[in-house]
This record gives C-alpha cells, structure tokens and sequence, in this order.
C-alpha cells in the first residue's frame, strides 16, 4: 500500500517520501539533506532512489548531500545539466521510457515549466498501484488510467490572483509567468475531469502559492468535484 509523507512543500522547498511498503523513495529534495533526515527520524538508508523533476532550488537545493549519502538521483538530461552536478549517483532517464527501481516501475513523462527539460513520473508498484506526481507545470498533456493515488501542483487560483492584481498585493506582470508555469486551480479541475479517477484514494493538493493560493477553498472544491479524500500538506 502507497504511503506519501510531505517533508516540505511550496517556494520554500519541495521534497516527499513515498513507499509502497517495500521501495521507499524521495519526489524532489528542495531542503537539505540533514532536514530530511530528521523529519524521517534518521531512516534514510533504505532510501531507493530520488526523483527530480527539474532544476529549480526549491525542488533540488539538497543534491549534493543525497548524491553523497549514496541515493541515486534520477532526471533529464536538460535537468542534470542545467543542476551542473557531476556525480555517479546522477542518473539521466528518458522521457516516455520506462525504468526500474526496486518494486517500483517508473514512466517519466514531459511537462510544461519555465525550465530546462520538465519531467512528471507516474510510479507504479507490483500490487498495481499507480501514483501521478506533477509539478510545477501549467498544463499536462496526458491522460493516465487506473490511478490510485495523484499529487499535484495546485499553485494559486487565477480569480485570487486577479485580485491582488487589482488591489496591488501583486505586479501585473507575475501573471503572465504563473499562468505560462505553475498549475492553477481552475487547470488542476479540468484535468482531474479529463482523468479516469474511479480508483484513486486520495489526491494531494501540492506546492500551494503563499499569495495566491486558499488551502480551505482549494480543498473544499477538489473534494466535492472529485468525491475523494483531499490532503493539502
């Protein structure tokens, strides 16, 4: 069975442990690697690998202290050379090629992001589980079947956002960057509709803006839109 654990989330630092009971992964390591270490209560070991899905600091400011803890970390080839850190532990994937790490099965796939080379992955476990992790992208191409657990970029609504423009709390021209880079609520809804959600248990609501986000509302409108188990970490 799935279990997710948000260690950190938002601008300031992005990393979750996940497991399916037997493999336990990192999604992103935004904050250092003595932070993750505590708040996994120093049980890293075991840790299979690391994913990342770009270069930005907040998704992987603790590289080089996980490489060096001996985690592999896989990612683009755009990423790795846009991170410039060379080390045996830095593993290039592909996009649409699927790859193995211990009872997880891998598919990176392409996203819409401000950067380099964007990836999202959907994991797959051997009692046929599917986990959808996407962030920090304006849009997702794809459709995916059968998912049982979806984390995803739920940055900011453009209603709030259109408010603080207007009331000044926000310059204008952030607007043109978040809606050409981050997940707004409004997008995350149609592509929640445009999914096949009969077997998802639960979907977590991530990397939420500090101005222009509503934890409450953004919850509050997944779950009856959706009828599932809501988390905003």
């Amino acid at each position: 069975m799935i279990e997710i654990t948000a260690l950190a989330t938002g601008s300031k630092g992005n990393c979750y442990h996940v497991t399916d009971g037997k493999t336990p992964l990192l999604l992103e390591c935004g904050i250092k690697f003595k932070e993750i270490q505590r708040k996994l209560k120093f049980q890293t070991s075991k840790i299979a690998g690391c994913l990342i899905t770009h270069e930005h600091k907040d998704h992987c400011a603790g590289i080089n202290d996980v490489v060096k803890a001996g985690i592999d970390c896989y990612m683009s080839v755009g990423t790795k050379e846009a991170i410039g850190v060379r080390h045996h532990r830095i593993k290039v994937v592909q996009a649409k090629k699927q790859f193995s790490l211990g009872t997880w099965t891998i598919l990176p796939f392409d996203v819409q992001h401000d950067v380099s080379e964007p990836y999202g992955f959907l994991l797959m476990n051997q009692q046929g589980e599917k986990l959808l992790f996407a962030t920090d992208t304006y849009y997702i191409k794809y459709r995916f079947q059968g998912l049982t657990h979806i984390m995803v970029e739920c940055n900011y609504s453009i209603e709030i956002l259109n408010e603080n423009i207007a009331s000044g709390r926000v310059p204008k021209v952030m607007k043109k960057r978040l809606i050409r880079s981050h997940f707004s609520l409004e997008n995350v809804k149609e592509f929640l509709k445009a999914n096949d959600l009969s077997k998802v248990k639960e979907i977590w609501l991530l990397h939420l803006s500090d101005n222009n986000s509503d934890e409450e509302r953004f919850k509050r409108e997944i779950m009856e839109l959706t009828g599932k188990l809501v988390y905003v970490p």
